[in-house]
């Protein structure tokens, strides 16, 4: 069963499609540059307000280089296993932006860990004191599957 794009915005992901990507799931992301086959690496992520997905990387990354090189990416994101299967695949233009990164890292953080564990949150300070950048991928294409 699949559902069908807003038919009140530009963005091609619907709200099926929100509600498991705005669920603390790993995103497998893929840059448009990347070798034969391609070589997908899980990550975390956010859809924002506009519905861009968001993640951070390093400003050195092999990543952005090759969104560099060609701006375009895709995120697949899946139900985990014992729920029924259900899956999204966002593909578009990607930019990479210096500003905002740190405090992408914090809310992700907060989304994905316990941060009453003080080893969390040790590991977040470490996170904090790297340089990061923010990616931005604008949904184009959006593929899913729910069962």
């Amino acid at each position: 069963m699949s559902a069908d794009a807003d038919p009140l915005t530009d963005n091609p992901l619907t709200q099926d499609d929100l509600d498991l990507l705005r669920r603390p799931l790993y995103g497998f992301f893929s840059p448009a540059a990347a070798p034969a086959p391609p070589q997908p690496r899980p990550i975390w992520y956010e859809v924002t307000a506009d519905r861009t997905v968001e993640s951070f990387t390093l400003p050195d990354s092999v990543r952005v280089r090759r969104l560099r090189q060609h701006p375009r990416a895709s995120l697949v994101v899946a139900a985990p296993v014992g729920e029924r299967e259900r899956w999204v695949s966002v593909s578009g233009s990607t930019t990479v932006h210096t500003d905002g990164a740190a405090e992408l890292v914090t809310r992700l953080a907060q989304r994905y860990w316990d941060l009453g564990d003080p080893v969390r949150v040790r590991d977040l300070d470490d996170l904090l004191a790297e340089t990061w950048v923010r990616v931005v991928l604008r949904p184009e294409k959006v593929a899913r599957y729910r069962m």
